[in-house]
């Protein structure tokens, strides 16, 4: 229980619906070094504690804070550190919630872990489980779960699935939830909420240099470091529109010369706008894809699924060429596999 309304309605239809429900809240990151931001653990266990005992269930805090720092926030430091795009949520959700907490639960005696998640998941009678997409496809996170492996899935429960955002709302007004009309976490929970830019200027050392056009090689300026840049990236470069006003974007990263590669936003752009992609660390929610096949792809969370040809390398990786070229496919990032609405798995782009 996170504090939020999802995982308080979740929690709450498991125990309509006769499970032995307990709540635990995931201590994670309390920043404790006070170097930037506030990350509201204090107000998000007071909240779920609430909740928990308007439901009538068991409460307790689980400590995981150093599971955290070596598995998500030095992986998000360390990718950041090399010039890549990690994203912390998926490794949360594979490292911490559905492995070190997981871990945690099967051994105090629990069978399964169940969060807050937009996500469907379906057993077949021979105990394989698949995931689907969301009833509330504006909800869906099953992008979030694509580094999944099976042995998770089967611990895992998605309780609200089959709900609309806004009927899982009405429930919790008309359950009289503490947390009904909380509003939702928009960012990372570790960092609250403060910026990316600065989470990194207090953990990342700073590394300047050029900032090169692309097309010709002009210089335009100096960065800070390339870790605060992402490719597709717009605002914060630090260089003027020309007189035309268009808009400088970022599309690549050279780390021969420490050089951050700019053009202007425009569809032609070099390296903005991808049509094939490699991808390396496959996981697999069930069976491997281990021939070429079409498929679809989500390429980032709220991007729509688009279609795909998969060839496998069969080192773990493979190439993907998608049926329209793609934009702004950030080394680090994870691009998530469907069969329809079915997650198949991920890799992370190269």
């Amino acid at each position: 229980m996170s504090g939020g309304v999802d995982s308080s309605v979740a929690a709450l239809l498991l125990k309509r619906q006769g499970h032995d429900v307990s709540g635990a809240y995931m201590k994670n990151w309390i920043n404790e070094d006070g170097v930037v931001g506030h990350c509201p653990w204090m107000e998000d266990i007071d909240d779920a504690r609430r909740v928990a005992g308007q439901i009538g269930i068991p409460f307790q805090v689980v400590n995981l804070m150093q599971d955290y720092r070596e598995k998500v926030v030095q992986y998000l430091l360390d990718g950041y550190g090399r010039g890549l795009t990690p994203n912390p949520d998926i490794m949360c959700n594979r490292e911490i919630k559905f492995g070190s907490f997981r871990r945690w639960a099967l051994s105090s005696g629990f069978s399964a872990v169940a969060t807050g998640h937009y996500a469907r998941r379906l057993a077949d009678g021979g105990g394989a489980v698949e995931v689907r997409e969301a009833a509330d496809r504006n909800k869906d996170q099953t992008y979030f779960l694509a580094l999944l492996g099976q042995e998770q899935l089967r611990d895992a429960r998605f309780p609200v699935g089959d709900l609309e955002k806004p009927d899982l709302r009405r429930i919790a007004r008309e359950a009289g939830l503490a947390t009904a009309d909380k509003k939702d976490s928009q960012g990372i929970c570790f960092i609250g909420e403060v910026r990316m830019g600065d989470f990194l200027k207090a953990y990342v050392p700073e590394w300047p240099g050029p900032i090169v056009r692309a097309a010709d090689g002009a210089l335009l300026g100096r960065h800070r470091g390339l870790h605060y840049f992402t490719l597709g990236q717009r605002k914060g470069i630090g260089i003027p529109s020309n007189a035309d006003h268009e808009r400088y974007v970022v599309v690549g990263k050279r780390t021969a010369d420490n050089a951050l590669l700019v053009a202007f936003d425009h569809a032609d752009a070099p390296g903005l706008f991808q049509a094939e992609a490699r991808v390396h660390s496959l996981s697999w929610t069930g069976d491997p894809v281990t021939a070429a096949r079409g498929l679809e792809g989500r390429v980032r969370y709220r991007d729509r699924r688009v279609a795909l040809a998969f060839e496998p390398d069969g080192a773990g990786g493979a190439l993907v060429r998608f049926s329209c070229p793609q934009r702004a496919l950030a080394p680090g990032q994870v691009l998530a596999l469907y069969d329809g609405d079915r997650l198949l798995g991920g890799g992370v782009y190269a």
